[in-house]
């Protein structure tokens, strides 16, 4: 009788693909529009996540970023326009989210909406079934927005299944 064995999880090896460079900027840092989005990626105990791969979808293009020593990553990108939603419903600007790390089976997915967009943002079909909306509202920290994640247990991010 065939003995069961453990499923193949995503990491932790994706520093063979991306090397020491970063593919974080979907823009010109210098250009007008530009905004810098930065954040952790943290375990269910709080610790860093020091290999794990942070993906940015939007209409701009996608971009990559692996997490340094200390789980932390960052995007220079612009701010997009609000999107249709499959039902017709207008969707509040955001940028959907890939996380690959360790002892995942696949990747999870979340969003990052803006805080300067308080009316989209509480007629988006999404947040408005959150009990906590503001969970996926990235929050200004000096120059940049600040959009932390985290993996499981208290505080974890809301993952969409999709």
């Amino acid at each position: 009788m065939p003995v069961s064995t453990p499923s193949q999880t995503v990491g932790p090896f994706f520093s063979l693909g991306l090397g020491e460079s970063s593919h974080g900027d979907l823009v010109d840092p210098a250009r007008d529009d530009a905004i810098r989005i930065a954040g952790v990626v943290r375990d269910g105990a709080g610790e860093p996540v020091p290999d794990a791969l942070v993906e940015l979808w939007q209409a701009e293009g996608c971009a990559r970023a692996s997490t340094t020593s200390e789980g932390g990553f960052s995007f220079v990108t612009v701010k997009p326009g609000p999107a249709a939603g499959l039902d017709g419903a207008t969707q509040a600007p955001h940028i959907a989210v890939s996380v690959f790390a360790r002892g995942l089976l696949g990747r999870l997915i979340t969003r990052i909406y803006f805080p300067d967009e308080a009316e989209a943002n509480a007629r988006d079909p999404l947040l408005r079934e959150l009990t906590d909306a503001a969970a996926l509202v990235a929050r200004p920290e000096g120059d940049e927005l600040r959009f932390d994640i985290v993996l499981q247990g208290e505080g974890e991010t809301v993952f969409l299944d999709v």
